[in-house]
Parts: C-alpha cells; sequence; structure tokens
C-alpha cells in the first residue's frame, strides 16, 4: 500500500492524536487511511486505504493541523469534495529578515486583516511559524491566496479589501449563474 510520511511540529502532534486519539481515529474512519505517529520524532505515517481521495484528504487534514489549524476546522477538508487547503511557504518568497514584518501584515493591526479575508472570502485562515494557510472551497481559497500575495508583495490594505469585496462579488454571480442553469 501506498504511504507518506510528514514531519510534524513537536507542539502540534498532540492535537493531531486528540483526545482520547478522537481526531486521529476522526481522519482513519473518514478517509479509510490508517495512520502512525511517532510522538517523539513528530512523523506521521499516512496509508493509503481503497479510497485515493481518502487518502489525499487525509493528508491535507494532517498537514492543515501541523500548519495551526484547530482540528474541527481542518475536519472539514474531510467533509465535502470541494473543501481544500492551500499553503503559501513565507520562507519561499521573502527573506527570513523580512518575516516578521510580512506576517504581521497579513494579520493586520488585532488580528483584523486576517479576520476580513475570512469573513469576506468565506475561508479559514492561519498563520503559523513560515506557512499562511487557507481552507475554503477552492474559488474563495484561490481569491484568498491572491488577496495574501498582494498583502506580501505590499499593496495597502484597502486595495486588498477592495480587491476581496470584488472578487466575493464575482464568485456569488457565478454562483446565481449555476443556480439559474440547474
Amino acid at each position: 500500500m501506498e504511504s507518506i510520511e510528514i514531519k510534524v511540529p513537536q507542539e502540534r502532534v498532540g492535537v493531531i492524536i486528540g483526545r482520547e486519539g478522537r481526531v486521529k481515529k476522526a481522519i482513519e474512519e473518514k478517509t479509510g487511511c490508517k495512520i502512525k505517529i511517532e510522538a517523539k520524532t513528530g512523523i506521521i505515517t499516512i496509508t493509503r486505504g481503497e479510497d485515493a481521495v481518502g487518502f489525499l484528504k487525509a493528508k491535507d487534514a494532517v498537514n492543515a493541523i501541523a500548519r495551526g489549524f484547530n482540528p474541527d476546522v481542518a475536519l472539514k477538508i474531510l467533509e465535502d469534495d470541494f473543501t481544500v487547503l492551500e499553503t503559501i511557504d513565507l520562507s519561499s518568497l521573502i527573506s527570513q529578515k523580512s518575516m516578521e514584518r510580512v506576517r504581521g501584515r497579513i494579520i493586520g493591526k488585532e488580528g483584523k486583516m486576517r479576520k476580513l479575508i475570512e469573513e469576506t472570502l468565506n475561508v479559514h485562515v492561519s498563520i503559523y511559524d513560515k506557512f499562511v494557510s487557507i481552507i475554503g472551497n477552492f474559488e474563495n481559497v484561490s481569491a484568498a491566496r491572491e488577496a495574501v500575495e498582494m498583502l506580501i508583495d505590499g499593496a495597502q490594505h484597502s486595495t486588498v479589501q477592495k480587491f476581496m469585496e470584488k472578487k466575493k462579488r464575482e464568485i456569488e454571480m457565478r454562483s446565481m449563474d449555476w443556480y439559474t442553469i440547474s
């Protein structure tokens, strides 16, 4: 059987296991995968069951928790086929010297920018270590990624806010078109 190893931060291992193993069990039951956790090393091995899509979703759920998401949010990836995880590795885009400043721009004063991204585009955002991760439906996650990239590139918060509002309207219009067709 196919398997993958994921190295997770030590402080997130217990979150992946969950109280009395509930999170690990939920991922295994919903995906048909087996999960082996080496708590000392932080290495998580996911072994594929019958379902290839379940295998990919198990990998995304584990990565989401490893990137700072609450398990309840991360497990939404397992609920439907339209919920995805997108991760941006800031270290591949900016220098270590700029990391705190850029993370601060994405979070915003008192977390306002992050909250605005989440509320406007109906996504969940986690900024953990050098990663910005986004969970939501594909179209909304794509728009949120663009907004984060604009912030990384130095766009003003007001410019990003206008961009997100425009994207939200476009997404809503497309979903209305979909409903009138069906």
